[in-house]
């Protein structure tokens, strides 16, 4: 199985959504005999199944139309060989059109395969072999519907074939019943849709088999441009030993108005964790201290005083209704600035401001604005199902709207820069659900900006060290935004089941 390979988040990898997939597919077939995808396909499909399961005896394969059917079929043929006692059920029998399925199902019985018209009684492991890509054009009823209850139901290791039936490759999109797997093999490439939005949650384990063909293809030429790319782990970064904190740049965070101070000293001291030189604090409660008693290495200060021309100004961390009267003066002098939280509700609610923030992208300033998807719907003037619906084009709106980079927050944080491929980041879980987490990855952000990393670049790697901090966390201790800011908890997890096979 040298050419199964587990999904890691250690390097950026490029994602093509289902057109661009079909694109490569037609390619790599082009110049080779005929079923030789497919054959490679569920023989990689039967090696990784035996990998999952291999104490379970009897396997079911779900099989649908098309080529996603024929790879399960392909399997079946093999594990069968192998022996394993098969069962076979295929949404395609007795169609005389579905060339794809139809001689496979005839080899996969003669093999010794048992054809069945409904599920089996009981199964060990079950391969979902049933729609794949094609699930955009088929709704889950009928017999699609009671196979996929039976899976749902039985609890056996789930095996999908490309991506689990009923999960949408582009946008990430589940059908209320879709299934649910432990395991996903894709096949020639990966797509956004497992990374993103309801992705994560139901394609469980990952793994890729670009067929031996489709590595060449992807590096020609006249290659497919990726949809997005799956960011990867971001370099070590070097702090020369003939440095000092003027060499790590100034942060100022703006915000924490009456009863919410504390989300403005959050993001202060993630960026003071995350490596800033100096951070600076204007705090818009007027009652506020004028020093941090457990921090005292954060500077607080009225925002008069701040020197935004020369700093990263991280705004709207708690800031309520007294930011707005901020932001002209912070859009227009700050040399970066990370935009969060009320910030953007102001914008949303002022279109004079949206304006503002609008000409600031448009002199280039460096600026990233971190919304989770109420705040990207208010600034769209959309509903938040719209933009869960589609993330990569929603970010990618906001992107050309506001001529910044965007941060669009949720399980597959979408990172979008007018003109370039988004980004989607692997990392992080759901003790990010936290209140205060936003706020320590504007502070992370903002010290990327001010250490002079580019907004894309700052965003990406602050989005993934934050998400990589939440997946290391010791179970037995609880996660909260302070210790998430400080990192102190940070531990690098044992590798898991992670070798290529």
């Amino acid at each position: 199985m040298r050419h199964i390979r587990p999904v890691t988040h250690d390097t950026a990898l490029p994602l093509y959504d289902a057109a661009t997939t079909r694109h490569i597919e037609m390619a790599a077939l082009a110049g080779q005999p005929s079923g030789a995808l497919i054959r490679r396909a569920g023989l990689s499909v039967a090696k990784l199944a035996m990998a999952i399961a291999p104490h379970g005896s009897r396997v079911w394969v779900a099989c649908g139309p098309g080529n996603n059917g024929a790879d399960g079929l392909e399997a079946a043929r093999h594990l069968q060989t192998w022996g394993k006692q098969v069962f076979v059920t295929t949404l395609a029998h007795g169609r005389a059109d579905d060339k794809a399925t139809g001689h496979r199902l005839k080899q996969a019985v003669d093999a010794g395969v048992t054809w069945m018209p409904t599920p089996p009684d009981h199964f060990d492991a079950c391969i979902d072999a049933m729609l794949g890509l094609g699930c955009q054009a088929r709704p889950l009823d009928g017999r699609l519907a009671a196979w996929i209850d039976r899976i749902r139901t039985q609890r056996q290791p789930v095996l999908s074939v490309d991506l689990p039936t009923g999960l949408h490759p582009d946008t990430g999109c589940a059908a209320k019943d879709a299934v649910v797997a432990d395991h996903t093999l894709c096949l020639l490439t990966l797509k956004p849709g497992l990374f993103t939005a309801n992705g994560r949650d139901f394609c469980g384990r990952l793994w890729l088999d670009e067929l031996c063909t489709a590595a060449s293809l992807l590096d020609a030429p006249n290659a497919q441009r990726p949809t997005a790319w799956l960011s990867g782990a971001p370099r070590p970064g070097v702090r020369l030993h003939a440095s000092h904190k003027g060499s790590y740049g100034d942060v100022g965070v703006v915000g924490g108005s009456r009863g919410m101070t504390g989300a403005a000293l959050l993001a202060a001291s993630a960026a003071l964790h995350a490596g800033a030189g100096r951070v600076f604090v204007s705090l818009l409660d007027s009652q506020a201290p004028s020093v941090h008693m457990n921090q005292p290495e954060l500077m607080l200060r009225p925002i008069e005083l701040l020197a935004i021309e020369d700093m990263a100004v991280v705004c709207g961390c708690g800031g309520g209704a007294q930011i707005a009267d901020w932001l002209p003066k912070l859009f227009a002098g700050s040399r970066a600035l990370v935009l969060d939280a009320d910030g953007l509700n102001a914008v949303a609610a002022d279109p004079q401001l949206a304006v503002l923030l609008q000409q600031r992208g448009d002199r280039g300033a460096a600026t990233v604005i971190t919304p989770h998807p109420l705040e990207a719907a208010r600034l769209l003037g959309t509903r938040t199902a719209d933009i869960q619906h589609d993330r990569l084009s929603s970010a990618a709106a906001l992107a050309r709207r506001f001529h910044c980079t965007v941060v669009l927050k949720g399980s597959g944080t979408v990172i979008s820069s007018p003109g370039e491929v988004p980004l989607i980041n692997p990392t992080g879980n759901s003790r990010l659900a936290s209140a205060g987490t936003g706020d320590v990855l504007a502070g992370m952000v903002g010290a990327g900006l001010a250490q002079g990393l580019g907004p894309a670049q700052a965003a990406a790697d602050a989005v993934f060290r934050h998400g990589q901090r939440a997946d290391h966390w010791p179970e037995h201790l609880s996660l909260t935004a302070s210790r998430l800011g400080s990192a102190a908890w940070a531990k690098p997890s044992p590798p898991g089941f992670s070798a290529a096979l």
